[in-house]
């Protein structure tokens, strides 16, 4: 390739990922991933049969259902956090509250596996705040603003502390010496 081929349009594929990407920055996404993932082990353990050698291993408990729901519960409050961002306090707290309860219900919070992705996400997502919006092009050709820092005065040493005037009252107190009104509580 020379200096004057002319650069390849960008593929669909990476139109694609990039479109991703900006979806992805403006909103908790690896919150709602780490709060869809902490259901699975919830929901999956107590009905699943392991096989250790010629051994089964049945992990099914009496509160099948409650760990069933604590699990589609979470994995729902996992898309909630990606398509209504504005949920996202109370999706993190329900997660975390969620995954506290899957302890004693769900063998262990899913073998503590779906008990940490879920205080993990919950706590992203309630930490989670939206960035601000990029700066408009035309804010940028304002004088003073072209990324040079700004000339800030050196401050005098003399002038940055209070020091008492000797020979008058020090009263802070806010009160006047005309009439003995507090400035601060006068509407006047």
């Amino acid at each position: 390739m020379s200096a004057e081929t002319p650069a390849a349009s960008a593929g669909q594929f990476s139109r694609r990922r990039s479109q991703f990407r900006a979806w992805r920055g403006t909103r908790p996404f690896w919150a709602g991933l780490f709060v869809m993932l902490a259901g699975i082990p919830i929901a999956y353990f107590p009905y699943a049969h392991l096989q250790v050698g010629h051994l089964t291993l049945a992990m099914a408990t009496t509160a099948g259902a409650g760990s069933l729901i604590i699990g589609v519960l979470l994995v729902v409050l996992g898309f909630s956090l990606w398509f209504q961002k504005h949920v996202r306090t109370f999706a993190g707290v329900a997660a975390i509250l969620l995954g506290l309860v899957s302890i004693p219900v769900s063998n262990i919070g899913g073998f503590l596996i779906g008990f940490l992705l879920s205080l993990v996400g919950g706590a992203m997502a309630v930490s989670w705040a939206p960035g601000e919006p990029p700066a408009e092009a035309g804010q940028d050709d304002l004088p003073g603003r072209g990324g040079a820092p700004e000339y800030v005065a050196p401050m005098d040493p003399d002038t940055t502390i209070l020091k008492p005037v000797l020979g008058e009252p020090n009263d802070l107190s806010g009160t006047s010496p005309a009439n003995g009104a507090n400035g601060r509580h006068s509407a006047g």
